[in-house]
């Protein structure tokens, strides 16, 4: 059988990374984090003053300089996919809140969403990958096997968002960190180009109470119900 293709899509700290991680390691499949990908471009545009959270976006310079970012993936030492920018590992960095209070911003420029689309699909055109993001199932892999479109309720998912940063040392108040996912879920649901939506077809994974291993079981279930 063809290996698979796995679309994961879902609104910001629903574990859609974890959860993709896991089906690839399990499934010998590729893994590719499409979210750490804008991230890097737009801490690409941070360190070069062409974005802020009070003055928003220069468009004209981000876009400019998108071919010259290389963006990759390796894994360290320890086994975990790591994010590179222009050869610089930048995986910490781009998940700092500095990153993910302007990540949207740059999200919603259509010439970048469409040279970062493009990425996506070549990296995925031979099957066997999961990816996980905001428009994998609508609008990277619309023909995908199978289609995840994974949700959690906003309380839920602010309490997980901060301790992923207390455990890094980054420590914010809740009221800061829901207000930061709202602000994202609505930039990301309201821009024009390939706005967070479910495909049509996709499958709901509500994991407001499930466990890690849980929901992991779970997909496995509808993966070896599409390999029958």
């Amino acid at each position: 059988m063809k290996p698979l293709t796995i679309a994961i899509d879902g609104h910001s700290s629903t574990g859609k990374s974890t959860l993709a991680k896991q089906l690839a390691k399990a499934l010998g499949y590729v893994y590719v984090d499409s979210g750490a990908m804008y991230r890097a471009v737009a801490l690409n545009a941070l360190r070069n003053g062409w974005v802020s959270k009070e003055d928003g976006v220069q468009a004209s310079k981000i876009n400019a300089h998108l071919e010259t970012l290389v963006i990759d993936f390796e894994l360290d030492q320890m086994g975990t996919n790591t994010t590179l920018l222009n050869g610089e590992v930048v995986e910490e960095e781009i998940r700092s809140m500095r990153v993910s209070n302007v990540v949207s911003h740059v999200a919603k420029l259509v010439p970048v969403r469409r040279h970062l689309v493009s990425l996506q699909q070549a990296m995925g055109e031979n099957g066997g990958v999961v990816m996980d993001g905001r428009d994998i199932g609508t609008v990277v892999f619309p023909n995908a096997e199978l289609k995840i479109f994974m949700t959690a309720s906003d309380e839920v998912r602010a309490s997980r968002r901060k301790a992923e940063l207390d455990a890094k040392g980054q420590v914010h108040f809740i009221e800061d960190v829901l207000e930061n996912l709202m602000s994202r879920d609505k930039a990301d649901m309201e821009r024009v180009d390939s706005p967070l939506i479910a495909a049509e077809d996709a499958l709901t994974l509500d994991n407001s109470s499930m466990t890690r291993e849980e929901q992991f079981h779970r997909v496995l279930g509808w993966v070896a119900a599409l390999q029958k």
